[in-house]
């Protein structure tokens, strides 16, 4: 199947009062589990490569980027690619010609009057070369052991007269916005500030973006999209699977050397927690 835009995946979720889910690619088997999934819950989804990822694969944005792509064209369920907080205006500059329709500019790191001219730069750049652009304002939670002052760090909570007066200054298409979530939970601990949503959603015009939804239990992620969340970030939650399935696969099979005894189980246990995660979305 064709890919699909971000665009066209969020738009058809705001005019449901739904969400999209948006899954983190890392390994070949993520984009698998991935399309997986999405074909098994009925849905579609949005496979996400980060700058992170692409530092992995040796900082080389096309081969992954293609074969991502591949695995989503083979699939019978609707999936976007998008590229993910994307520090470098090199890499969105590339996220066109890679076959993305959509990135995460992550300009959170500088102070506010630099983000703003950063991100209105390159939401300039995307929109002239066809592609949805998401932000952030302030940095979210547990990346790499930054420090809690982050966007999605406990207690930090977005204002939203800011939130809109970023939106305004930017251009953004989406807006990733901190409401009590964080990168990086092992555990689904994460207590939502419901009200502030609320809010948010009335005083920003484009969609929000909940980043670290890992974290989030069931109730909060749908009391969440329930209040305006529209696109809905999973990451560690597929790592978490994939690293139990081949522990306990090397556990009971400590002679095993071929990776695919391992990474098969591994494969078909982020499938299942992708899966379970649409599942979460209303209809």
């Amino acid at each position: 199947m064709p890919l699909v835009s971000t665009r066209e995946l969020v738009d058809e979720a705001v005019a449901a009062g739904s969400g999209v889910a948006a899954f983190n690619v890392i390994t070949l088997e993520h984009a698998e589990a991935i399309a997986a999934g999405a074909e098994r819950a009925g849905r579609p989804a949005i496979l996400q490569i980060s700058e992170n990822a692409v530092a992995f694969h040796g900082g080389r944005l096309a081969p992954v980027a293609a074969a991502t792509a591949a695995v989503a064209r083979a699939s019978g369920a609707r999936l976007g690619l998008h590229l993910d907080h994307v520090v470098s205006p090199a890499l969105v500059e590339a996220a066109p010609a890679a076959g993305f329709g959509s990135v995460m500019v992550d300009a959170s790191k500088l102070p506010y009057g630099q983000n703003v001219a950063r991100t209105a730069e390159l939401v300039d750049f995307g929109h002239r070369h066809g592609l949805w652009v998401e932000a952030e304002l302030g940095r979210v939670g547990g990346k790499d052991g930054e420090p809690p002052l982050d966007a999605h760090a406990p207690g930090v909570r977005t204002d939203p007269a800011e939130a809109a007066a970023y939106v305004a200054a930017t251009g953004v298409d989406a807006l990733a916005v901190a409401v009590g979530s964080s990168h990086a939970m092992t555990e689904r601990t994460a207590a939502l500030d419901h009200e502030l949503i609320h809010r948010l959603r009335a005083s920003v015009p484009v969609p929000l973006v909940l980043h670290g939804s890992s974290g989030v239990p069931d109730d909060e992620i749908r009391a969440a999209i329930a209040a305006g969340m529209v696109k809905i970030n999973v990451g560690t939650a597929l790592n978490t699977a994939f690293t139990a399935a081949v522990r306990a696969e090397l556990t009971a099979r400590p002679d095993v050397v071929d990776p695919r005894k391992y990474l098969a189980p591994a494969r078909e246990a982020m499938a299942t927690t992708v899966a379970e995660f649409l599942a979460l979305l209303p209809a």
